[in-house]
């Protein structure tokens, strides 16, 4: 009897996000060479100044930033890849 087998959006999700992380960390390792410089190459979006919440008895301070390079890309796709192989 063949069962098939389902693929898990949460893995997807945190292998994808595990493949950014270690892309970009590679990527910025990498980079430092002169002939791996475009590992680094990429933006970054978000807010440029954070929102702060002051209540005189407690400060929320929010800001998000997003740095997307090559190498991040390339961990994602190398981490799409290793999902379709599960």
């Amino acid at each position: 009897m063949y069962l098939k087998k389902q693929k898990n959006g949460w893995a997807l999700f945190l292998l994808l996000l595990a493949g950014i992380v270690i892309g970009g960390a590679i990527g910025e390792w990498l980079g430092t060479q002169p002939y791996l410089q475009w590992l680094r190459y990429g933006f970054v979006f978000g807010m440029e100044q954070p929102f702060v919440l002051n209540l005189q008895i407690i400060q929320f301070t929010l800001g998000v930033g997003i740095k997307i390079t090559i190498a991040g890309i390339l961990g994602m796709l190398i981490s799409v890849f290793f999902y379709r192989k599960l």
